[in-house]
């Protein structure tokens, strides 16, 4: 039994010794600072790491400095042109002077809770309803300023403020909705005329371009046509006036008689008399032609009469 009570004995004052030493050794986190009290007075401030507190003399309060948020209720506002709107909002802070958050102010969320709201109304309140829907930049750099001047001495900074949602009342989102509905009609008709517009100007253009391509291409091709039946008319004529030429020449050259440019003659009439022909040419110089035809009749007349004067002798 003795050594039972012994170890409960020794068991007690181990535990009352780790408490003793928690409350001595207290440890305080890289984003936290610890603000000491002695005898219920400021002391000093507990940096990061391991620190020691007197227990039943001192007494540590621990201060988060990270940036916080506060989420403020939605509030409703009446604008300058006397529309009820409900605004919904958050603040964002971070604390600079954990001494002066701790003893300069009772409860700091609270407290700078009601300072939105009431800032809000005022901002806003100075708004006309068209202006509070399409300026919540505007009206959070005015809110920002406003709370960071007024918490400052709570040593604390107002890093932004975010308009969360602006909701009108449902008679105006619906006449709103309405007007919105009608504006994009009107754009979609303007947008649609203007490709219709568009579309007639580029198929007329197209139509154009067609036409011009066309007969420039018809053009072309005449010209080229034209060009061929000049050639060929130029190839037959210049082939014509050659064998013209050579047969000049020939006959030149061969010297003929007049007897044999008679015969000839009578060959071609011969081929132009014979049932088809409709036209008679005749040659410019007509005498020389009809005197070489005498002249042949009269070589077939002496034939005629030496053939019959044989005859007779026989």
């Amino acid at each position: 039994m003795e050594f039972i009570f012994g170890l409960v004995r020794w068991i007690l004052i181990i535990v009352l010794l780790g408490v003793i030493l928690f409350r001595i050794f207290r440890i305080i986190r890289p984003f936290e600072t610890g603000l000491v009290e002695r005898l219920g007075k400021f002391n000093r401030e507990a940096s990061p790491g391991l620190n020691i507190v007197l227990p039943g003399l001192e007494r540590i309060i621990i201060v988060d400095m990270r940036e916080q948020v506060i989420d403020v209720p939605p509030q409703e506002v009446i604008t300058k042109d006397n529309v009820t709107i409900t605004v919904d909002a958050v603040i964002y802070y971070e604390p600079t002077d954990p001494k002066k958050l701790v003893y300069n102010v009772g409860d700091f969320i609270q407290a700078a809770t009601k300072l939105a709201q009431t800032n809000l109304r005022n901002v806003v309140g100075d708004l006309e309803l068209d202006s509070a829907l399409t300026s919540r930049e505007t009206i959070n750099t005015s809110l920002k300023l406003i709370l960071d001047e007024a918490t400052d001495k709570w040593g604390t900074r107002v890093v932004r403020v975010e308009i969360q949602r602006i909701d009108p009342p449902q008679d105006v989102q619906d006449a709103m909705n309405k007007v919105m509905k009608a504006e994009r009609d009107r754009r979609a008709a303007v947008t649609e005329a203007e490709g219709e517009k568009r579309a007639a100007i580029l198929t007329a253009e197209g139509l154009r371009e067609s036409q011009i391509l066309s007969a420039e291409g018809e053009a072309e091709a005449l010209k080229a046509v034209a060009d061929a039946q000049r050639y060929e008319k130029i190839a037959i004529a210049e082939g014509e006036a050659e064998a013209i030429e050579k047969v000049f020449d020939a006959i030149h050259k061969g010297d003929p008689t007049n007897d044999l440019i008679a015969i000839k003659y009578l060959e071609s009439l011969e081929k132009v008399a014979n049932g088809k022909a409709t036209k008679i040419f005749l040659p410019a110089d007509l005498s020389a032609t009809l005197g070489s035809i005498g002249a042949v009749a009269e070589l077939f007349k002496d034939d005629d009469a030496k053939g019959s004067k044989k005859s007779t002798k026989k």
